[in-house]
């Protein structure tokens, strides 16, 4: 019996072994380990309860796999999309200078009187397109007026002395003559009385006492006195017409006077004119109003900023960096675009590059030669002409902000 159940006991254990290989071989066969019987308890519990997450896991597993090449072509495309970026903006960028450090600029007028009085008329409004000639307003002319006609009664009084001085130079050359020969016949008159007198005296005076008297011997004493004083008062006379030329030269410097009176009364009456004319203010060029700060009825006074007007010719003020000018030239092409107008796209040239930096005209300019020393890039203003591009419909206000690109190639 003990026999016998040994034999039975070792036959079962020879049994398992024998089982136990062959799980084992055929484990070892599909690459897993073998399982006892234990485990194939433990693993038959959960097999049952997590069958459908295997299948979730295997599906999600087989997706990922199918999916793993499209990412791969997503990659690469990327990949090329930024390469041919890169090349695309280099080839764009190469050989241009662009900076948005620019704004349009223009011609600004600005309109104020020479004269000042109460504005009675005002023909502008605001942003009004305006016409070279056309009226924009008129100052109350009253007082103008009347000084013009004031200055036109002192230029006809001037008038009338200037030509009275001239007829006194004409009576002059006939009249100073005349005086000097009238002069020179009475001197030679009271020289011949002189003469007799004398004659009288030493006849008297030579004869007998007996065949004349004291009376007669007095009278020629005083006829002679007499006479010599007419000499001398002839020739007073004679001397004080003989300078005929110099007094003649008198009534012409009066003349030369009165000229000069002729001449500032005819500048007075041309000032009033003028200031008469200025009452009127009239668009020295076409262009829009603009900044207009009066009203009619205001009192305006001279040189006072009235309104300005903006000229229709427009370019481009670029301030590049000194570094970017260095292969720029005046007539090289220009592309720009207008902030204010995306649609818009101008072209131009540049027409000249500004000899100083911004900072050189600034009202306080960089001293560089005091104390510390810090280098800093300047810009340099870039006129730049607008050739086409514009629309008549949208002018470009001045200061707006554009973005110029230069062809420097």
């Amino acid at each position: 019996m003990a026999e016998h159940e040994r034999h039975d006991g070792g036959d079962e254990a020879a049994d398992r072994r024998a089982l136990q290989d062959d799980d084992q071989d055929g484990d070892g066969a599909e690459g897993k380990p073998a399982d006892d019987g234990k485990a194939d308890k433990r693993t038959s519990g959960r097999e049952s309860g997590d069958g459908d997450q295997s299948d979730e896991d295997a599906k999600h597993d087989e997706e990922r796999n199918r999916a793993k090449p499209f990412v791969r072509v997503a990659l690469v495309l990327f990949v090329l999309l930024l390469v041919s970026g890169g090349v695309y903006y280099w080839l764009t960028t190469r050989g241009k200078q662009t900076t948005d450090d620019a704004f349009t600029a223009g011609r600004l007028i600005t309109i104020a009187p020479h004269v000042s009085g109460y504005v009675t008329e005002l023909d502008v409004n605001d942003n009004e397109f305006v016409h070279q000639g056309q009226l924009l307003l008129r100052i109350d002319q009253r007082d103008y007026l009347a000084a013009r006609d004031q200055s036109k009664a002192s230029l006809d009084s001037a008038k009338s002395q200037v030509q009275s001085s001239k007829y006194g130079v004409e009576v002059a050359k006939q009249t100073f003559p005349a005086q000097l020969k009238q002069a020179q016949g009475a001197l030679l008159m009271a020289q011949a009385q002189e003469f007799r007198a004398e004659t009288d005296y030493r006849r008297q005076h030579s004869i007998e006492r007996a065949a004349t008297t004291q009376q007669d011997i007095d009278y020629s004493t005083a006829a002679l006195d007499q006479a010599k004083a007419q000499v001398i008062e002839a020739q007073g006379q004679v001397a004080q017409a003989t300078p005929v030329a110099p007094q003649i030269s008198t009534q012409s410097t009066r003349v030369d006077q009165q000229s000069s009176a002729l001449a500032e009364a005819q500048a007075e009456l041309d000032r009033a004119n003028l200031n008469l004319e200025w009452t009127t203010i009239r668009a020295p060029n076409d262009g829009w109003i603009a900044q207009r700060n009066i009203e009619r009825g205001s009192y305006v006074t001279s040189g006072q900023a009235l309104f300005s007007i903006v000229e229709p010719d427009v370019w481009i003020t670029a301030n590049f960096k000194e570094t970017e000018i260095t292969r720029m030239r005046a007539g090289q092409p220009v592309r720009i675009s207008v902030d204010a107008y995306p649609d818009l796209h101008l072209s131009g040239h540049v027409d000249s590059i500004q000899l100083g930096a911004g900072s050189a005209f600034s009202a306080f300019p960089p001293e560089n030669a005091t104390g510390n020393f810090v280098k800093i890039v300047q810009r340099v203003p870039v006129k730049i002409v607008i050739d086409s591009g514009l629309d008549p419909l949208a002018p470009l206000p001045i200061g707006i902000s554009v973005e110029p690109t230069v062809d420097i190639q």
